[in-house]
């Protein structure tokens, strides 16, 4: 009963509040046809993410972790008409993929993607002396999730907001003995915060349709390299 709850309160949230269009639902649509798995952000999540965005005054953000890109039209539809977007993904075929649903929300003219291992692409970022994105939203492998961070940080500036997505997994996070790869990752990256004199972060925990999990916000208040 308790998911059923959590799935009917978010159905109906996001039936009042988040207006929802052709270009997001084919982006679901078209992932789902193509074979991509089904965990993209919620819409009731996306714009969250949109909102943050806008919040902020946003204008260069980066992504790591594009998958069908759903995410990414959230959040370049934030973006003032100069803004830029950098996507990275793994997977070839989820890129190409999320790049015909970018183009079909009018977006592929702000969204730059890379296609690689966001471990590889991250530090070619750094390489190319980008100016620092103002706002870095985290959903890909749990695994390196803290060297994700690291790399964030390092493209960020002072004021920049880092979110990090999927950080409670069902509340393993809180169980030390866990060896589950993506909780010892996420563990890995609570450390990493706690240790980090130039960020002030929290975390908190959401249930919705796909469960009890939760997010990281961290806000970069020292000087970054």
């Amino acid at each position: 009963m308790t998911q059923q709850l959590w799935t009917e309160v978010d159905h109906y949230l996001t039936d009042r509040l988040v207006h929802s269009d052709e270009a997001l639902e084919s982006a679901l649509q078209n992932s789902a046809a193509a074979g991509l798995p089904e965990i993209s952000v919620t819409p009731n999540q996306g714009k969250l993410l949109y909102l943050f965005a806008l919040a902020s005054g946003a204008e260069r953000v980066l992504e790591i972790g594009t998958l069908g890109g759903y995410s990414t039209i959230w959040l370049g539809r934030a973006l003032p008409p100069r803004g830029r977007l950098v996507t990275l993904e793994a997977d070839p075929h989820h890129a190409e993929v999320a790049q015909a649903n970018i183009a079909r929300a009018g977006l592929a003219e702000r969204v730059e993607m890379i296609v690689g291992p966001a471990l590889e692409t991250l530090p070619k970022l750094v390489e190319r002396r980008l100016p620092p994105f103002d706002l870095t939203f985290i959903d890909a492998d749990k695994v390196p999730t803290a060297e994700y961070f690291a790399w964030s940080l390092r493209l960020s500036h002072v004021g920049s907001l880092i979110i990090v997505d999927n950080v409670v997994r069902q509340g393993g996070v809180a169980d030390a003995a866990s060896d589950e790869p993506s909780v010892v990752g996420m563990r890995r990256l609570f450390d990493a915060l706690a240790d980090e004199p130039r960020v002030t972060a929290t975390a908190v925990q959401t249930v919705g349709s796909k469960g009890h999990d939760g997010f990281v916000l961290a806000l970069v208040t020292g000087e970054v390299d």
